[in-house]
C-alpha cells in the first residue's frame, strides 16, 4: 500500500525518477483527484505534477496523522517546498482517499491551507 509521504517524495522530491514511473508506482490508471473543489483526472494530475517539477527544487513532507482501513486512507500533512525562484511555500493538506485493490491511490479528495508563501502560490495544490 502506498502513502502520501512516499508518493509525494517520488513525485516531487526524487530527481531523476521519471514522472510516468512515479505515477505508476502510486496511482491507479483510473485515478482522479479533487483539490479545493476542482476535479482532475490522471492526465490532468500528471500535467499538474509536471508543472510542479519545473518550479520545485526541494522540500519535505511531514505527516502528522494517518489512518488506513481497508481501501480507505486519510491523513493530515504539511508540504514544505523550495522553488526555483528562491521562495518557499508551506501548505497543510487534509486528505481522504480510496485505494485500488493493488494498494495504489484510486481517488484523493483534499483541502489545502497555505501556511507560508505568496498569494500567487495559493493554488499550488492544483496549478498546471
Amino acid at each position: 500500500m502506498t502513502d502520501i509521504a512516499t508518493a509525494l517524495t517520488d513525485l516531487l522530491l526524487t530527481p531523476g525518477l521519471p514522472l510516468d514511473e512515479a505515477l505508476d508506482r502510486h496511482f491507479a490508471p483510473d485515478y482522479r483527484q479533487r483539490t479545493d473543489g476542482s476535479w482532475a483526472d490522471r492526465a490532468e494530475f500528471a500535467a499538474h505534477i509536471a508543472h510542479l517539477r519545473e518550479i520545485v527544487v526541494g522540500g519535505e513532507v511531514q505527516v502528522f496523522e494517518e489512518l488506513a482501513q481497508g481501501d480507505l486512507y486519510a491523513d493530515r500533512h504539511v508540504v514544505d517546498v523550495r522553488k526555483t525562484d528562491g521562495s518557499s511555500v508551506r501548505m497543510e493538506v487534509y486528505v481522504f482517499a480510496e485505494l485500488a485493490a493493488d494498494g495504489r491511490f484510486r481517488r484523493i479528495e483534499e483541502t489545502t491551507l497555505m501556511l507560508e508563501g505568496s498569494d500567487a502560490d495559493r493554488d499550488l495544490g492544483s496549478a498546471r
